[in-house]
């Protein structure tokens, strides 16, 4: 049983070395700054936690304890990566980065157009019963 142990802690530290290299060619090679925040903010974060994963493994098959540093480190960079990741992105287009020349679909453009015709047609009416 300890060796299904070392071989699946080896394989998810090889599993997160390989997603952590597929993040930092990622962000090299991707061309603008929405596509090179997704491979940082995915891949790297699947990177990490398998790392993470196989390290809890391998400590726990090694000194049969549990050790709570590593489990809260895996918590943490589950919730706060994605997080941070939407948030950079959301900064970049608010400021007004634009998107890959070759991009096909802006979602956000076609949404904040909804709403601020929607908002402009609420004023319309709210203007109209004032002056009734």
């Amino acid at each position: 049983m300890i060796e299904i142990i070392k071989f699946l802690t080896g394989a998810f530290i090889l599993v997160g070395a390989f997603l952590s290299l597929v993040a930092a060619l990622g962000v090299i090679r991707f061309p603008d700054i929405y596509t090179r925040n997704h491979a940082a903010s995915k891949a790297a974060t699947l990177g990490v936690l398998s790392i993470l994963l196989g390290t809890f493994l391998y400590f726990y098959v090694r000194d049969g304890e549990l050790h709570s540093r590593v489990l809260i480190g895996i918590v943490f960079i589950f919730l706060t990566s994605p997080v941070a990741g939407h948030l950079i992105s959301r900064a970049a287009y608010n400021s007004g980065i634009k998107l890959w020349g070759e991009s096909v679909q802006d979602d956000l453009k076609l949404s904040k157009t909804e709403v601020t015709n929607t908002k402009k047609s609420k004023a319309k009416k709210h203007k109209k019963s004032n002056e009734m």
